[in-house]
């Protein structure tokens, strides 16, 4: 089981880091008043049933933080347990944009069959999201790894959601990833020397789709400030990987998850 408070603590450090070099670049500019005003900090976690390891056909249950930070709007802003932790920068309503990082976990080699460690990381980039409806939000994010894998991931993700009632709200829809050779590589590349020793076939990859699937979920508003969540995603893994003997001979390249989450807005003024 993953440790929630680790990497709770973890993410927290990552903004604390994001945010500052972000205040600096924006003093730098002659724009720091921007930063004046009403912003919104959402923290909180999610528990979830997922593979023990990206391609792995074996499930165990494994917690993760959400945190999102931005300047607060006239409405409600859509977020989603998918998305990465994010400070926004810009946002008029219509359109929101900024800093995007997620950590990355470790994958253990017991767990994985004598395959090679993949230690624990973080990834970091920028995202942006738009609203083409009052009810249709699509999201990109292209973040770069460090110490985990050295390659780049870009995510995309189109989310329609409507209210049932004032408390409960419906969303769901579809979700496309893609990555750089040197991602696969980390986590589905198969050297001479794993070959021997795990009886797989070598593998080297190239880049490609990571993933496409599908998710929804069901957010209740238990307080003004607190949101509790059930979510489901599912994904089909994309060439890059299904062509690996990781997944071919000892894995699936279909990939379940379900959970529940809870998050807690705390609202501010700069």
């Amino acid at each position: 089981m993953h440790c929630y408070l680790l990497r709770l603590t973890l993410a927290g450090l990552l903004l604390a880091v994001l945010a500052p070099a972000a205040m600096a670049q924006e003093a730098k500019s002659g724009l720091s008043s921007w930063f004046a005003g009403d912003w919104y900090l959402k923290v909180g976690g999610a528990g979830f049933v997922a593979p023990k390891f990206e391609g792995d056909d074996s499930y165990e249950f494994a917690f993760s933080p959400i945190i999102s930070l931005g300047k607060a709007g006239t409405e409600a802003r859509f977020t989603s347990r998918n998305d990465a932790i994010s400070l926004g920068l810009f946002d008029n309503g219509s359109f929101r944009a900024g800093l995007a990082g997620d950590l990355v976990l470790p994958r253990d080699s017991e767990d994985a069959d004598g395959l090679k460690d993949v230690d624990f990381g973080f990834e970091a980039g920028g995202f942006a999201e738009f609203y083409p409806t009052d009810w249709l939000r699509v999201r990109g994010e292209v973040m770069h790894g460090f110490i985990a894998h050295d390659g780049v991931v870009a995510n995309v993700a189109v989310d329609a959601f409507t209210d049932i009632t004032p408390e409960v709200r419906l969303s769901g829809g579809p979700r496309l990833s893609f990555a750089s050779a040197q991602y696969f590589e980390a986590y589905y590349g198969v050297n001479a020397a794993e070959s021997v020793a795990t009886g797989l076939g070598e593998y080297s990859p190239g880049g490609g789709v990571r993933s496409y699937g599908v998710g929804g979920a069901i957010d209740w508003k238990t307080t003004d400030r607190l949101t509790t969540s059930l979510f489901a995603e599912y994904e089909r893994l994309g060439p890059p990987a299904t062509d690996s003997s990781v997944v071919k001979q000892s894995g699936s390249p279909n990939q379940y998850l379900i959970g529940i989450s809870a998050t807690y807005r705390f609202d501010f003024s700069l």
